[in-house]
């Protein structure tokens, strides 16, 4: 009969990803029809395809890029977030070749098991909105979370898009959440700079180690980021690795083997737009363990297969030796797998070969294919099955009398969707389907499931479920070992029933859960995945959950055994040793005694010590006698213990003896010396084979004035000599490898040193200003920066000369090696001449003088005159206007004069006073007091106060306002911004000469002086931390932390980019200082509607909400930093909230928002 249509899966990505990414990927296969056909004609035994030719060693690179080893984890500052400000998907979802869709299931578990379910254990909420843990809080950036775990003896680390958390199994964060590029801080290439996710993580317990993966993909190279713990500590240190790759390596899986960390992809092109294929890897598990340079291995199918999943070790008990890593995917009703065999020492004998065919029940991937069907309670919105793949993990354990692999997929039961689960024997030898399940048991939709076994062959189950009347829950199933094949026996058990559905277009859910084994005991499952706490996007949770059968009893006590390394060359008479090591597989340590057999004649082989507790090591010495026959002997070393024995073979070879032969090094292998200067080196020979002979030592190569000698000039094979290596004054500069010959009587050997000759030592010295400019009574500082010019550096004492009377100069410090620097201070007495001079700076060294100039100009001492009239006039100031100022005594501020500005009378215009001055250097401060009488409103009338520049440039608004107090007003303004200029201090009223409401001001004691700014009373004034804590945000729009502060490198953004109907508010409770305090921040205005329907607001609050003053109320869209300041001290130490607000209407073309940054009050 004809076979049915092969069918693949059309997807879109639904997510907003830079444009590398295609807006829809469809995958085209010329091969498809054949790989339907022959599994659909398979018998009811495995069978191997004539596909297996099409497996090939990949193109990728075999070497790391890089590699490292990290400072410990819990020391790393965690790296930025670059969720970026608008909430997105991940990488686009890729579709995969799909099986054709089947008949009816026949093996749908229709009703649940009867058997009473693992009761839940501790469980805890993981990484999710709102999160928060000893580095942070979690706030969602994209969808869908990858969530991922594994649990070690003492801790469970969770990893999911694009962040990690690690806690102890009662359930506390003990670190994170960071963005999981932090583990790769300092390491260097996209690894470090970029947070790609679709990470995972292992526990190998083998070697009690935590593996950490994560693809970099948003640059190129396309890179896959491996991290290996150096302990089994997951907060310490770890080995860093890179491996790259010439195509997109979409979707990574990791598994943990005793060979190898293997890790399968899903290929595509650079954009997105075609499916290349699966490709394999394995990385050299043992080099990594160790921190060396690693290489990786490859091989790549053709695009007929997809979403391959490698074999992931579980329990203590090792494959069988030199078991490959088993590979397996679907195709139409039935599983594919292949073998990976790698090999080390000879690449060119890995090989993966398959694929087995294993004909299963008839099955259709959910969804028609994979798509989106997954319904939810309270929307019509749909999620995604991901039934385009076998879902991660494939969990392999060894019983002993057998092996079994566990893994499952999403299907097509009835009218909803169920989870397929299979168990597969004896993987490596003939491979069997020996149970399998579609568990379906009401009309919920259940999927993204994960499975794995205990210690007793016990299964679990975890998934997602969801129905029109249910928001996504998160349960689990299970079996023991010994229930009839094919069925979830286990009642079904809730860890977390979900609050709410996923709502508006976003439909990407998973794209995988993990369910992982305890390893303290064997019997504990740990479960992750997601849910929704309320309805709604981007708001996904996490939960962490355990459980375990209660027949589940402790494990046996056993352990393994292994030599290093496994092979020994020992010559006739000589010996050679390997380490055999034991490790406790489950319950507790015993005592094994260590033997060999089948040394062959004159071969003799002992253990220091002879008997080990399980879990430490023994040294093997293999001694051959001279008569020994030359030849390769499996020496079969046995681990007898008081419940198990084990077996290991080591390959003794024995040769005939070597010939007389040495090794010939010097350390250090390079010299840098001066012209005219001399150094040594120590050349030692070693003994490699036979007995010792006298070496004759000689070098060569010198360059021109250059000798070169050897004390003793000869030596006998063991034996070192310090070689000298003198240069003249005119040997010329660079580098020249000298050559060393050691002859000997049977054999003559070569080593190099490389030697550096350069010129002497010498240096350069630098002003940084060149000039400065300071007031009579100031002071001002110059960088006196030193450069090695020539040779190594020197020491270098520094003085001045040629400064005017009155001034001294002083250096910190005053003598430093060349290439350091020191601050240099001039202090001008206030008695000094104004005038130019030229002071000159002196370093001297051990070899070398040299100076440099530091141009000073003394300027008159600055600040305000006359600032309180006391003169009885405007000496100083200059008074314009249509109604000029005039000096008033009725009621001055302090003393006896003070200035008015405008009338008791209407008037149309100005009355202007200014005064041209020169700020103080350093940190200084404007203060003056004034009197408003202002019955208008601030349309019309204004009492002013600006900083000007000598061409008219208003550089602050220091004052604008209207108001009919009457009552003497303080103002403090920093002006350290304009420190050393010349500005205009420029006070101005305004009438628009209506006759009811004239205005007038009073003006005092106007100062500009030099001052220690107070303690600034607010916490986080620059944002500087990354946070906003401990300040407060909420509104219809969070406000987040943003780049570009006005100094440093942070600043709050308060409201959206995008049009937002609301406010959005950030609050901070202070207790405002005694005396005459002020208030001054920064703020960036973007904000291109109208006061009207937008406002840029600042206000100073009671704690009870009361406004107590509004220092800003604004909305223009000039996108510059502009200062603000407010006199605090109606406020002297009363506890005040400080209120900064973005109100948008929400009207699309006109957002409004604003930077804030650098808030002070002091």
């Amino acid at each position: 009969m004809p076979l049915p249509p092969c069918t693949r899966a059309s997807r879109s990505a639904r997510g907003s990803r830079p444009a590398r990414r295609s807006a829809g990927i469809v995958v085209a296969l010329a091969t498809v029809a054949f790989v339907c056909a022959s599994a659909a004609s398979a018998g009811s035994g495995p069978k191997p395809t004539a596909l297996a030719r099409i497996a090939k060693h990949g193109d990728d690179p075999t070497g790391n890029v890089n590699h490292d080893v990290s400072p410990p984890l819990r020391t790393l500052a965690p790296a930025p977030d670059q969720s970026g400000k608008e909430k997105k998907e991940k990488e686009p979802k890729k579709g995969l070749p799909v099986p054709a869709q089947s008949a009816a299931d026949p093996v749908v578990q229709s009703s649940p098991g009867t058997a009473a379910a693992p009761a839940p254990g501790p469980g805890f909420d993981g990484i999710g909105q709102g999160f928060t843990g000893p580095s942070g809080s979690f706030f969602v950036g994209s969808a869908p979370p990858d969530p991922n775990g594994a649990a070690g003896p003492n801790h469970y680390v969770q990893i999911v898009n694009s962040d990690f958390a690690i806690f102890n199994k009662a359930g506390t964060p003990v670190y994170g959440p960071v963005p999981t590029n932090t583990l790769w801080s300092g390491f260097g290439g996209g690894c470090q700079t970029n947070n790609d996710g679709d990470a995972t993580v292992e526990y190998d317990r083998l070697a009690d180690r935590w593996i950490i993966s994560q693809f970099s993909v948003s640059t190129t190279p396309y890179l896959q980021c491996v991290a290996v713990s150096t302990s089994g500590d997951p907060t310490g240190s770890y080995f860093r690795y890179s491996f790259q790759y010439n195509n997109f390596p979409d979707y990574p899986k990791l598994g943990v083997w005793p060979d190898g960390y293997y890790t399968t992809f899903n290929l595509f092109n650079a954009s997105g737009t075609q499916f290349l294929g699966p490709e394999i890897c394995s990385y050299d598990r043992a080099k990594m363990l160790l921190g060396q340079a690693a290489t990786q291995q490859c091989f790549t199918l053709g695009s007929s297969f997809g979403g391959l999943l490698p074999s992931d070790l579980d329990g203590p008990t090792p494959p069988p030796a030199g078991a490959p890593d088993d590979v397996v995917s679907f195709a139409t009703n039935s599983l594919q797998l292949w073998r990976f065999h790698v090999d080390w020492s000879n690449p060119a004998s890995s090989a993966l070969t398959g694929p087995t065919t294993l004909p299963v029940a008839a099955f259709s991937p959910a969804c028609s294919g994979g798509g989106t069907c997954i319904p939810q309670a309270g929307t019509t919105q749909k999620l995604d099955s991901l039934a385009d793949r076998l879902m991660y993990r494939l969990a392999y354990r060894n019983f002993g009398d057998h092996q079994s692999l566990v893994v499952n997929d999403s299907v097509t039961a009835g009218a909803s969707v169920g989870i397929r689960w299979y168990e597969l024997r004896d993987p490596n030898g003939t491979p069997t389907v020996y149970q399998q399940g579609t568990y379906a048991p009401d009309s919920s939709y259940r999927w993204m499931g994960s499975v794995a076994m205990d210690h007793n062959g016990d299964m679990a189950l975890g998934f997602s479920v969801s129905s029109s009347a249910l928001h996504p829950g998160i349960h689990y199933t299970g079996r023991l070992a010994g229930d009839p094949l094919g069925t979830m026996t286990a009642g079904e058990t809730s860890l977390v029933d979900g609050a709410g559905s996923q709502t508006a277009t976003l439909s990407r859910w998973g794209d995988y859960s993990s369910m992982s084994i305890d390893p303290s005991d064997d019997c504990t499952f740990w479960y992750t995945t997601e849910y929704i706490p309320a309805n709604g996007t981007f708001n996904w949770h996490t939960r962490i959950g355990s459980f375990k059968f209660p027949s589940c009893g402790a494990a046996s006590s056993d352990f393994s055994l292994s030599a290093t390394p496994s092979a020994l060359s020992v010559a006739q008479g000589g010996n050679g040793t390997s380490t055999v090591s034991t490790a406790i597989t489950s319950g507790s340590a015993q005592t094994v005694a260590l033997s060999a057999s089948g040394q062959p004649t004159g071969v003799s082989v002992t253990f220091s010590p002879a008997s080990v507790a399980a879990g430490a090591s023994s040294t093997m010495t293999v001694s051959a006698g001279g008569a020994a026959t030359p030849g390769t002997y499996p020496v079969t070393v046995t681990g007898t213990g008081s419940s198990a024995t084990h077996t290991t073979t080591v390959n003794v070879t024995v040769t005939a003896p070597p010939t007389d032969d040495f090794s010939l090094a010097a350390s250090p292998s390079s010299l840098s010396l001066t012209q005219g200067s001399s150094g040594t080196t120590s050349v030692s020979t070693s003994l490699t084979a036979g007995s010792a002979q006298t070496v004759s030592l000689s070098a060569s190569g010198l360059p021109s004035g250059t000798t070169a000698a050897f004390n003793p000039a000869s030596v006998s094979t063991g034996g070192s000599s310090t070689l000298t290596l003198t240069t003249g004054s005119s040997t010329p500069l660079g580098n020249y490898p000298i050559t060393i010959t050691g002859t000997g009587t049977s054999t003559t050997h070569t080593t190099t040193v490389t030697l550096t000759v350069t010129a002497p030592p010498d240096f350069s010295i630098a002003s940084s200003p060149a000039t400065l400019t300071i007031s009579q009574g100031g002071s001002a500082t110059s960088t006196i920066s030193t450069a090695v010019t020539t040779g190594s550096a020197q020491p270098v004492s520094l003085s001045a000369s040629g400064q005017p009377s009155g001034t001294t100069v002083g250096f910190n410090p005053t003598s430093m090696n060349a290439g350091g620097s020191s601050t240099l201070t001039v202090n001008v007495g206030s008695a000094t001449a104004a005038g130019s001079y030229t002071l000159t700076i002196t370093g001297t060294g051990t070899s070398a003088t040299h100076t440099t100039t530091l141009g000073l100009t003394v300027t008159p001492a600055p600040g305000v005159a006359n600032g309180g009239f006391e003169t009885g006039d405007f000496s100083n100031w200059s008074a314009s206007g249509v109604l000029v100022p005039h000096v008033v005594t009725t009621s001055a501020h302090g003393g006896t004069y003070a200035a008015q500005l405008g009338a008791s009378t209407a008037y149309n215009g100005n009355s202007t006073l200014t005064q041209t001055i020169a700020v103080p250097t350093g940190t200084s401060q404007l203060t003056f007091w004034y009197q408003p009488h202002c019955p208008d409103t601030i349309t019309y009338d204004q009492i002013q106060m600006q900083i000007r520049s000598t061409s008219g440039t208003t550089l602050a608004t220091v004052l604008n306002a209207c108001t009919n107090t009457g009552a003497w007003t303080s103002v403090a303004f920093d002006t350290s911004a304009y420190a050393g200029q010349t500005v205009v201090l420029w006070l101005n009223t305004h009438d628009d000469n209506y006759p009811s409401d004239p205005t007038y001001a009073l003006f005092d004691d106007v100062a500009v002086v030099n001052y220690v700014p107070a303690p600034n009373v607010v916490q986080n004034p620059g944002f500087e931390t990354g946070t906003l804590s401990p300040w407060t945000g909420s509104g219809a729009f969070f406000p987040v932390i943003a780049s570009g502060g006005h100094t440093g490198t942070n600043a709050a953004r308060i409201g959206s980019t995008s049009a937002v109907n609301g406010n959005s508010t950030l609050t901070q409770t202070v207790t405002v200082p005694t005396g005459s305090p002020s208030l001054t921040f920064w703020y960036q205005p973007h904000c291109p509607d109208t006061i009207t329907y937008d406002q840029i607001q600042m206000q100073v609050r009671s704690t009870t909400g009361t406004t107590l003053a509004t220092v800003l109320n604004v909305c223009n869209n000039s996108g510059t930093w502009t200062q603000a300041s407010f006199g605090m001290a109606p406020y002297a130490g009363q506890t005040v909230v400080l209120w900064f607000n973005d109100h948008d209407d929400g009207y699309a073309s006109d957002p409004t928002y604003f930077l804030l940054d650098d808030i002070a009050l002091r």
